[in-house]
């Protein structure tokens, strides 16, 4: 049952699990220490692996683009801190797709004793007992978690889905709507469904040019 407990995977909505950790940015406090800011804590199965420095290397070209969004990055896998310094080193000195000189500096998370990795369900047996998964925790700038993916030990993350999940989720928390489906910056939003058969009636009897509606259940705004 303890070990069960260990590895139950954080729910939506939940409290990030708080922590203390070493890293190669120095020791943190998780979450407090991201107290007012978005969060991405990510989990790679280990250092020096082909897949994992792919990653890596898109998560460090893209860091501007996160901080720009108020979005902090914080890496994990269960090496030491040595081994974590000596691949982000390396890292330095390949070329993909591009992208070439790559530093990491947001920090990566030193979890030897796999206690940080059993809080958030990042140990999945049937994948690996000694590996973390490909897990993405999307924490908020209040500490909840506001999304969770998990890819398997095979399969390279979408950055880009990354980064449009928090433009969504920030979309929604500014202007309380919902973002339909491949939605992106500019695109129409969703209005939150209408309450009753009143109001319903009056939105679909009183559409503009800037919020139209579908059908009753379903209304749209431009997105300004």
């Amino acid at each position: 049952m303890e070990n069960e407990m260990m590895n139950r995977m954080p729910l939506i909505g939940d409290a990030a699990p708080a922590f203390k950790a070493k890293t190669t940015q120095g020791d943190i406090n998780f979450p407090e220490d991201y107290k007012g800011r978005w969060v991405i804590l990510f989990s790679h199965p280990a250092d020096f692996t082909p897949v994992c420095t792919t990653e890596f290397m898109a998560f460090a070209s893209m860091s501007d683009e996160f901080k720009a969004l108020n979005t902090d990055l914080v890496g994990l896998s269960v090496d030491s801190l040595y081994a974590h310094i000596a691949w982000l080193r390396r890292i330095q000195e390949i070329e993909y797709k591009g992208m070439k000189n790559v530093e990491v500096t947001f920090p990566l998370i030193e979890d030897i004793t796999m206690e940080v990795a059993k809080k958030y369900g990042m140990i999945q047996p049937n994948q690996s007992n000694t590996q973390a998964v490909r897990a993405v925790f999307v924490i908020d700038p209040n500490g909840v978690i506001r999304t969770m993916l998990y890819y398997p030990l095979s399969t390279g993350r979408n950055f880009d889905e990354i980064k449009r999940i928090i433009l969504a989720l920030q979309k929604a928390d500014k202007d309380g709507v919902a973002t339909p489906a491949d939605w992106r910056p500019g695109d129409d939003v969703i209005v939150p469904t209408a309450g009753s058969c009143g109001v319903a009636k009056e939105r679909m009897a009183s559409q503009t040019d800037d919020q139209y509606c579908l059908d009753w259940f379903m209304c749209l705004k431009k997105d300004k």
